[in-house]
């Protein structure tokens, strides 16, 4: 760990993310951590990773406008553990470090192209000072001794206010820059004209398709994609994956709207009536790409309802982001889409319904995995253990077990208790018990 030897700055080696503080994986690219890591060491990255999600979560609830759904939030969440991270830098007296990374200045560009005003986004800026400030000063009283903190206090405020300073300037160029690019782009223009659509506003279909240069009569099936921001994916992979997708869905032509930094909202015209689900392609996306995919409508209204039904999808697959990998079609998903409109309800009927099965644990997702299949494939054994590739006697046991933990007989509540097993399969944690909690059996209805 390479540091200034200023005994100063040493205590900012010793941070640490607090004990309260559920480690999830960085926003940074790893360029960005691997040289932080090398400067302070990886306990003070933890905290400015933690910091970097507290000051995102609060600059979105004092600033609403400044989020706008989860690859939004991931955006501001990059700009803000860079900044943090950056800071530390700076205080440590780290030389070469840079003052403001481009990283944390994404979400200026971002922001111009939503419309977000300049007055909103600075006033985010402050947010983020302030919070930024009180977590760096705490620290300092924690750890600094009490007779060097009075002048380590002022050396504290005057860089993070030098910082701040600096960042506002640059985003501020930053977003005037991309809103003069934006406003004057075709892209600027497609995008919204969708927004129009998809609002329901009244539209001169004609003018629009010349707009697009998609035709809105036809029939569509509409895709969301999304990239992991933590893995620095190029836009253009996430836009040659939905396009073959719906190429390899039939769809020709495309319309493919990028929103934000790391989303895709895309159409393709369509021939057929009801083409195949994901699980009957096995259609699968790219590392770190996510694909939520509607069902095809007609006209107008069906370019409005399938972009719906997907947006139904990918609310599911963030739900439960260990089901990643595969692409999934609102189709495979429909039931689970219209219970998890009152996730509180959809948590109570699966466990009514699975009791004691319905817990969070690798054994138990084992056992319903099992007693699931076996069920598809009309509780016929053989079929079940060639599908799950395990034996026979395998699957006799775990739907013994499962059916023990359920309590009664299927036959009685087969749909639901089908539909419950289902529900776990597609939402796993946001409907189930944590593991180590006990779930008696609820009295079944007959």
């Amino acid at each position: 760990m390479t540091t200034s030897g200023d005994n100063t700055t040493s205590w900012l080696c010793r941070l640490s993310p607090p004990g309260s503080h559920t480690a999830g994986p960085p926003a940074s690219c790893e360029d960005t951590l691997t040289e932080a890591i090398e400067c302070l060491g990886p306990q003070p990255v933890a905290w400015a990773v933690a910091q970097g999600q507290a000051l995102a979560r609060t600059i979105t609830r004092e600033v609403p406008e400044l989020g706008g759904g989860p690859d939004p939030f991931e955006t501001l969440r990059m700009g803000t553990e860079s900044a943090v991270l950056s800071a530390l830098l700076l205080l440590a007296r780290v030389p070469g470090g840079a003052a403001v990374p481009d990283e944390a200045l994404l979400g200026g560009r971002e922001f111009a192209r939503r419309r977000v005003g300049l007055g909103s986004v600075l006033r985010g800026i402050r947010l983020g000072h302030a919070s930024l400030s009180r977590a760096v000063m705490d620290a300092c009283r924690d750890l600094v001794p009490d007779a060097d903190q009075a002048d380590e206090f002022r050396r504290l405020s005057d860089t993070l206010f030098g910082f701040i300073d600096e960042f506002s300037s640059r985003m501020t160029d930053e977003y005037l820059a991309e809103h003069d690019r934006w406003v004057t782009s075709g892209a600027a223009a497609r995008e919204e004209a969708v927004r129009v659509i998809l609002k329901g506003d009244p539209v001169k279909e004609e003018a629009v398709t010349r707009i697009l240069g998609y035709r809105l009569e036809a029939r569509h099936l509409a895709v969301i994609a999304w990239r992991d921001t933590h893995l620095g994916l190029p836009g253009t992979e996430l836009q040659q994956a939905a396009a073959d997708f719906l190429a390899d869905h039939g769809c020709q032509p495309h319309l493919l709207i990028p929103v934000g930094r790391t989303g895709l909202w895309a159409w393709g015209n369509t021939t057929a009536e009801c083409p195949v689900t994901c699980a009957e392609t096995g259609s699968t996306s790219p590392t770190g790409i996510h694909i939520a995919c509607g069902t095809v409508r007609e006209g107008l209204e069906g370019f409005r309802q399938s972009h719906h039904e997907a947006e139904q999808v990918a609310r599911l697959i963030r739900m439960n982001p260990r089901k990643g990998g595969a692409a999934v079609h609102y189709r495979d998903v429909d039931v689970t889409a219209l219970l998890s409109d009152d996730l509180a309800a959809a948590q109570r009927f699966v466990h009514d319904e699975l009791g004691p099965l319905a817990v969070d644990t690798p054994h138990g997702e084992q056992l319903r995995t099992t007693l699931r299949q076996y069920l598809l494939c009309e509780r016929s054994l053989t079929t079940a253990a060639a599908r799950l590739h395990v034996a026979r006697n395998t699957v006799t046991y775990r739907v013994k077990r499962a059916q023990e933990l359920i309590g009664h007989d299927l036959t009685g509540r087969l749909l639901q208790v089908m539909t419950a097993l289902e529900t776990a399969h597609v939402l796993g944690e946001a409907v189930l018990q944590p593991a180590g909690a006990h779930v008696s059996r609820t009295a079944v209805r007959s």
